[in-house]
C-alpha cells in the first residue's frame, strides 16, 4: 500500500510519527506496568519450593542449559530462536502457580518482542539491511520528519527493518525465558551448594548469591512502597485514565525508600556472614551435597541435542553472525 499521501502532509506526518514512537515505547511499558505489574515481577523472580522436575534439577544443569540456549540462539538463524522460545514457555506451567507464571512470562515475552523490535528497526542503516535481505527492493512503510534524524532514526522505515528487528528480538526473548526458569526454580542455598561443590571461589559465589537474593527483594520493596503511597492518597480522585501515570510516578518515588531498605539489608547480611565465620576457612563443608539425578541426565541429553543442532545448522548454512545475514 502506498502511504506517500500521508507523509507528504507535514501535519499528518508529525502526528503519525509520534504515534508510532509512542506505540513502540509506551505499549511495552503499558503492558509491563498494567498487565504484569510489580506483583508479576515478584512472581517471576521469587523462588517457591515445588516438586516438578525443574525443581529437582541440579542448579548447574539449569545454568548450563541457559548458556547453551543463548549460544544456539545467537549463532543460528532467527526462527530457531523463535521455536526455542515457544518450546520453553510451556515449562512455566509445571511450576507452582504455573498458569499465573505462564501468563506473566507470556506478556513479558510479548512486550519484549515489541520493545526489542522497535529499539532496532528505526536505527538499522540501509547497508545492513542490504546484507540481510540481498536482492530485495526495500518497501518503505513510513518516512520520518527531518528532526527525527537528529534522534538517530534512519529517514525511511522499511518493512525489511521491521523484519530485521523482529529477528533479533527472538534471540533476546529465548535467553530471557530460559534465564527466568533458573530464578524461579532454584533456591539461593541450593545454588550456593552447587557452586561450592564445583570449586567456584567463595568471593564470586557470595557476590552471585547476593545478587540472586536481591532481585526479587527489589520488586517486593517497590511493590510495598507503591502500595503505601496509594494508601496515602496518590492519584485519589483523579480520572481513571490517568491511573497508570500515577503508578509510574509512584514507582519513581519508590526508588529512594527501596534503596534505603536494600542498603540496610546489605548491612545486616554482612553482619550475619561475619558472625557465621564466612571465609574464615578456604573451603566450606556441606551437610547435604547436591546430587545428579535422572532428570539431570535427561536435561543433559537435551543440552547435547541443542549443541548438535547448532553445529548442524551452521554446517547447512543456517548460522548467523553480527550483523545477522539472511532471512
Amino acid at each position: 500500500m502506498d502511504l506517500s499521501f500521508l507523509y507528504e502532509n507535514p501535519i499528518t506526518q508529525n502526528i503519525i510519527s509520534w504515534y508510532l514512537v509512542l506505540f513502540g515505547i509506551a505499549l511495552p511499558v503499558l503492558l509491563i506496568f498494567w498487565w504484569i505489574g510489580l506483583k508479576g515481577f515478584v512472581e517471576l523472580t521469587k523462588y517457591e519450593k515445588g516438586e516438578s522436575f525443574l525443581y529437582r534439577l541440579n542448579p548447574i544443569t539449569k545454568i548450563l542449559f541457559g548458556i547453551v540456549i543463548m549460544a544456539v540462539a545467537s549463532t543460528t538463524i532467527w526462527w530457531i530462536g523463535a521455536l526455542l522460545t515457544f518450546a520453553i514457555l510451556p515449562l512455566y506451567l509445571t511450576l507452582n502457580n504455573g498458569l499465573k507464571k505462564f501468563g506473566y512470562v507470556l506478556m513479558l515475552t510479548f512486550s519484549s518482542l515489541i520493545g526489542s523490535t522497535w529499539a532496532i528497526a528505526p536505527y538499522t542503516p540501509p547497508y545492513i539491511l542490504n546484507e540481510v535481505f540481498p536482492n530485495q527492493n526495500p518497501i518503505t512503510l513510513w518516512v520520518w520528519p527531518n528532526y527525527f534524524t537528529v534522534m538517530g532514526y534512519v529517514p525511511d522505515l522499511t518493512l525489511q527493518a521491521i523484519y530485521y528487528g523482529l529477528q533479533t528480538a527472538f534471540r533476546i526473548t529465548v535467553t530471557l525465558v530460559s534465564a527466568l526458569l533458573l530464578v524461579v526454580s532454584t533456591s539461593v542455598s541450593d545454588l550456593f551448594k552447587s557452586f561450592t561443590q564445583i570449586k567456584v571461589p567463595l568471593a564470586i559465589t557470595f557476590s552471585l548469591m547476593v545478587g540472586f537474593r536481591t532481585i526479587p527483594k527489589i520488586f517486593e520493596l517497590l511493590d510495598t512502597s507503591l502500595k503505601m503511597q496509594i494508601l496515602r492518597g496518590l492519584g485519589y480522585g483523579k480520572p481513571r485514565i490517568l491511573r497508570l501515570f500515577y503508578y509510574i510516578l509512584g514507582g519513581v518515588m519508590a526508588i529512594v525508600p527501596t534503596m534505603v531498605y536494600l542498603f540496610r539489608g546489605a548491612k545486616s547480611l554482612a553482619i550475619s556472614a561475619d558472625t557465621r565465620g564466612f571465609r574464615a576457612y578456604p573451603k566450606r563443608t556441606l551437610l547435604k551435597e547436591p546430587q545428579i539425578t535422572k532428570y539431570d541426565y535427561i536435561m543433559l541429553g537435551i543440552i547435547i541435542s541443542l549443541i548438535i543442532l547448532d553445529i548442524v545448522a551452521n554446517m547447512m548454512g543456517f548460522g548467523r553472525s553480527i550483523p545477522y545475514v539472511g532471512l
